[in-house]
């Protein structure tokens, strides 16, 4: 099982940016986590981060047939991406999005999400562990 973790804008800020909303682990840490998880559920997994909607459109049209699932974390595209949404559409393998905060007890525009209607699931408000949630999931879906 491959698993396709992809981070949108400024989540190469995390440890950094709002600690009390986001936490204090940066990403690094997060994908060492990530890793130690996979092992021991047996899959592999690969990361991509990029700040630019378009490469994350690309990234995702080149994992079709190369991946079994994508967990995805668009950050603030979440919102107006329908070039992100359109690509997870077009992806045929298991999609998770991830939050690391509860979208839903943010500012209003937080809370509409355009990719959730193409995902099979979404996690929001577990702080980085929703990563972990969501990676056990697939590994569990997937079998």
């Amino acid at each position: 099982m491959k698993i396709l973790v992809i981070n949108g804008p400024n989540l190469n800020l995390l440890g950094v940016r709002d600690t009390r909303t986001y936490g204090s682990k940066t990403l690094d840490q997060l994908e060492v986590e990530l890793v130690s998880e996979s092992k021991q559920l047996g899959c592999d997994v690969d990361f991509f981060r990029s700040n630019h909607e378009g490469e994350i459109v690309s990234k995702i049209g080149e994992s079709i047939n190369k991946y079994d699932a994508i967990i995805i974390n668009p950050g603030a595209l979440t919102h107006y991406s329908y070039s992100i949404r359109d690509a997870l559409e077009a992806f045929s393998g298991k999609k998770i999005e991830v939050h690391i905060s509860n979208i839903y007890s943010r500012e209003e525009f937080r809370r509409e999400s355009v990719i959730s209607p193409v995902v099979d699931g979404v996690i929001s408000g577990f702080g980085t562990d929703g990563y972990l949630l969501a990676m056990n999931w697939l590994a569990v879906a997937l079998k």
